[in-house]
């Protein structure tokens, strides 16, 4: 079965780029986990922070935003210790701080969901890539979005950030042609 070439063989991966990546993503809860694993991501690889998912959502309450958003000094402690989540001290600030600028976006637009997917008039890109060279880091989608984040007051959401997360919630479909989930509607 042909995968995109990023897939390696551990059955974790496999499954995610099969049954998640670009599969597109409407839940609250889902897309903030997903735009928080993204920034964490930042110099890293997706891989490893895949690996530390679970252990991303027992640290943070399964991303319960409002949970999140009364985070104090004693959890950020907490946080820094956990040896199962990237220690990084700006990066689990962000976290914080993104949830309240979230919890703001949902006010304004009534959903998180309702909010991104406006920036693709809320139905998917389906590229049509034949190799993973092809594949850009950025668009200029993802820089209007990155934008707007960082003028919301979101963290960790530079550019290429936001691709990688539009590309995880499906608003954009970039597996390659070759690859078995690719699309060509």
């Amino acid at each position: 079965m042909n995968r995109c070439g990023w897939v390696n063989q551990d059955p974790l991966y496999i499954k995610y780029h099969d049954c998640e990546w670009g599969i597109p993503v409407n839940e609250d809860r889902m897309l903030f986990e997903c735009l928080t694993l993204e920034g964490a991501q930042a110099g890293l690889s997706w891989y490893t922070i895949l690996k530390k998912r679970e252990n991303y959502r027992k640290a943070f309450d399964n991303f319960d935003v409002k949970k999140i958003v009364l985070y104090d000094e004693q959890k950020m402690e907490e946080l820094l210790h956990n040896e199962g989540i990237v220690r990084n001290k700006l990066k689990i600030n962000s976290v914080i701080t993104n949830a309240k600028a979230f919890l703001r976006v949902v006010e304004e637009f009534g959903s998180f969901n309702h909010y991104i997917w406006s920036f693709v008039d809320g139905k998917p890109i389906n590229n049509h890539f034949k190799d993973l060279s092809e594949v850009p880091a950025t668009t200029e989608i993802s820089d209007r979005l990155s934008k707007d984040l960082k003028k919301r007051g979101f963290k960790f959401v530079g550019s290429t950030i936001c691709y990688a997360f539009m590309q995880a919630i499906g608003m954009v479909n970039d597996h390659v042609k070759s690859c078995f989930c690719y699309k060509s509607n």
